[in-house]
């Protein structure tokens, strides 16, 4: 699939939910994508090694390759949006860790989305800030061994949380905070714009850091084109800023997912 100059990848945790998840690779490659990512598929850190291995499988099955993978973020579908910030679950990250790798090490993924988690309001706030930093800066030393990057995303307000990594420059200065090269961020168009950040504004603001780019609208979270965000604006923005990364469709789509993918056409148009 192409977008504007760019390589997209589909992100099959909020693509192709027509059919089990299992089966969304092949979807994807059937779609015309050749890359993939995904969010961590299993309910714990560590499901086993020949659970790795089949994801690693169904990967190479469909003949794309897997470009990000979320680390481990706590019960999700519960309403978690990370653990990294929780001292008493470093042990479950660490093993999260030795897991990815395993996939890293079979499909050449190199980009690891690690959620910062939300603040627990009866623990001190520095404690927690502390155990953030920690966790990303093992999580960097991890993925040096794939020569990897983790990347730090801001969440939209009032849908995850106490989450307080909102903007670009909460995710920067973190990473600044961790100090590690290893760290980028991550720029999902549709939780900044729903902060009411200028997206158009970030790749410049971000001075080389932008490790990924996820694309869905705002608000609604659908397909570009489904919602107000200047599409146009944004990937000149990319451009000028050298951005030469994937991009990946993570979004929910608002039709059947193959027919919402007119905005990623071979002629590569942008949507209005």
């Amino acid at each position: 699939m192409r977008w504007s100059d760019y390589e997209v990848s589909a992100n099959v945790s909020l693509l192709f939910t027509e059919v089990p998840y299992e089966h969304r690779f092949r979807a994807a490659a059937d779609a015309g994508f050749t890359t993939v990512e995904s969010w961590w598929p299993f309910a714990e850190p560590h499901p086993g090694d020949d659970r790795l291995d089949e994801l690693a499988g169904l990967v190479d099955d469909a003949g794309v390759r897997l470009t990000g993978l979320n680390f481990f973020a706590g019960d999700m579908p519960a309403g978690e949006r990370g653990v990294a910030c929780r001292p008493e679950r470093a042990g479950e990250l660490d093993a999260n860790a030795e897991a990815l790798l395993r996939v890293a090490r079979a499909t050449g993924c190199r980009g690891f989305n690690l959620l910062f988690g939300q603040l627990d309001a009866g623990v001190d706030g520095t404690v927690q800030r502390a155990a953030a930093v920690g966790a990303y800066r093992r999580a960097a030393d991890a993925v040096a061994d794939v020569d990897g990057t983790v990347l730090v995303e801001p969440l939209a307000v009032g849908l995850n949380g106490s989450y307080p990594l909102t903007t670009h420059h909460d995710a920067l200065r973190l990473a600044a905070e961790v100090g590690s090269e290893r760290l980028a961020l991550l720029l999902d168009t549709f939780h900044l714009a729903s902060n009411g950040v200028d997206v158009a504004a970030v790749p410049d603001e971000a001075a080389g850091r932008v490790g990924h780019v996820q694309l869905a609208d705002a608000p609604g979270r659908g397909e570009p084109g489904s919602g107000a965000v200047g599409w146009e604006a944004f990937a000149g923005a990319l451009r000028g800023a050298g951005y030469a990364g994937t991009v990946a469709a993570e979004y929910k789509p608002t039709c059947d997912t193959t027919s919402s993918l007119a905005w990623g056409a071979p002629d590569g148009r942008v949507p209005s």
